[in-house]
């Protein structure tokens, strides 16, 4: 697509929206995608919801709402929902995979995977969109994170490094696309018990404790914390502050046990 004919797409796509602005957010079959997605809408947004299969939608109906299938770690599914989508004002790097798991346990298929999709996939899915926004002059891009990036804790040793590698790219990149009036920010959440996150993570968990490491695990989870935990509207309040106010921190902790990590750091 040429600028002229992003512009054009603009102009046209702007009138028909009037002032009502547009976000498009990856992962929405469940957890901080579906929850933030909802948010949006009761908030009169035109939402563009993505998931790898559109038929695990639950989402309600809507005029303002539109679904469409994405895996981010395929670059000619990203290449489809870009074109698609049309202009939008703010895009939400929700989409993720989880593992908890000693190094020595974790296979390399899941290392793979892992990244493919949290690091891989949120560089690829932000370079599509970039030459929209950058010719618009234009537009918010929000990557989630976690909290577990604030601290060192166990067992935690591929997935924190893949989210790590996403707040480097994340604060470099807030640079890169500020003359072009592009604001980039990073969601902080803690841990998430009420979303769906860990139970989908459980298929590659299946040999992620070896016996050696048993005991050891049984005690990191003994010393759990349950008390502090972050709630989905913790992240939906972030992102909706990253997405509607300018002055906001680059970095938007969310959740109290999030918070806590910071306090303790």
């Amino acid at each position: 697509m040429t600028l002229a004919k992003i512009g054009k797409v603009q102009l046209h796509f702007r009138t028909y929206r009037g002032n009502m602005k547009t976000i498009l957010i990856t992962g929405c079959s469940s957890g901080f995608g579906f929850e933030t997605a909802n948010y949006f809408l009761s908030k009169g947004w035109k939402v563009i919801a993505t998931m790898r299969n559109t038929a695990d939608s639950l989402l309600q109906e809507s005029e303002r709402l539109r679904i469409l299938p994405l895996d981010v770690s395929d670059i000619s599914s990203i290449e489809n929902v870009v074109a698609l989508a049309g202009p939008i004002d703010v895009l939400v790097n929700n989409a993720g995979i989880g593992v908890m798991g000693a190094l020595e346990g974790t296979t390399k298929d899941t290392i793979y995977d892992l990244f493919a999709v949290n690091v891989l996939g949120t560089i690829n899915v932000t370079k599509a969109f970039l030459p929209l926004l950058r010719a618009q002059q234009s537009g918010v891009i929000i990557n989630i994170s976690s909290a577990i990036t604030l601290a060192a804790l166990p067992l935690l040793s591929v997935y924190t490094a893949s989210k790590a590698a996403i707040n480097a790219f994340t604060e470099s990149l807030a640079i890169e696309l500020a003359q072009f009036n592009i604001r980039v920010n990073l969601i902080l959440p803690g841990r998430a018990p009420a979303t769906r996150f860990g139970e989908n993570s459980k298929s590659r968990m299946a040999t992620a404790i070896p016996q050696p490491y048993a005991e050891f695990a049984q005690s990191v989870f003994k010393e759990r914390n349950d008390n502090q935990i972050t709630h989905s509207l913790d992240v939906i309040n972030a992102i909706w502050q990253a997405a509607t106010d300018s002055s906001c921190a680059m970095r938007i902790v969310a959740g109290d046990d999030a918070k806590s990590m910071v306090q303790n750091t």
